[in-house]
């Protein structure tokens, strides 16, 4: 009896993870099902999801407007001090519709954290390229103009003159056109 006793003491995490601050001491008296019978929280770390949502013009920059877990689509992340973190995620959900409040579509991927580096509630920024583009020029936004008749930009000929040119424009990336 006192064996039978002593295992209802014994208490076993139901998955691998780091535990917060003890909710209740060694000796307290717990009863399952009631308000204080919390004794801690475990969080996964190892691997690690981090949610992230798209807006709607970003998903139609994508390949088809939608992300995919198709290999080929590299999510990477960068840490609030503005390092890379070295390892590459898995997208491993991606919501069903749009939500009609934000505007945006809910993602989650998949991490390898093996030095936990990475934390539960941490904010990162999420770096997703799903594609490539060919034929494609990346060129400063300030040296292109925009004027009644389009968008205008300086290009050299073969006799190194400069001459004005039209062009066709995509969406900015950091400080650039492409174009």
């Amino acid at each position: 009896e006192k064996e039978l006793n002593l295992s209802y003491t014994l208490v076993t995490a139901p998955v691998a993870g780091v535990t917060g601050r003890l909710l209740r001491s060694e000796g307290s008296l717990i009863t399952a099902g009631q308000e204080n019978s919390l004794l801690t929280t475990i969080n996964q770390v190892n691997p690690i999801w981090v949610r992230f949502s798209l807006s709607e013009s970003e998903r139609a920059n994508l390949p088809g407007a939608q992300l995919s877990r198709k290999p080929g689509t590299d999510v990477r992340l960068m840490l609030p001090d503005g390092s890379h973190y070295p390892q590459a995620g898995r997208i491993n959900f991606a919501a069903t519709q749009i939500d009609p409040q934000l505007a945006t579509q809910e993602m989650r991927a998949e991490f390898d954290n093996p030095k936990m580096q990475l934390l539960p509630g941490q904010f990162v920024r999420v770096k997703v390229t799903a594609g490539g583009r060919d034929n494609v020029f990346l060129v400063p936004q300030t040296s292109v103009m925009h004027t009644e008749k389009g968008y205008l930009l300086f290009v050299l000929d073969k006799e190194n003159k400069a001459a004005m040119r039209p062009v066709q424009t995509g969406t900015w990336v950091g400080s650039d056109w492409m174009i």
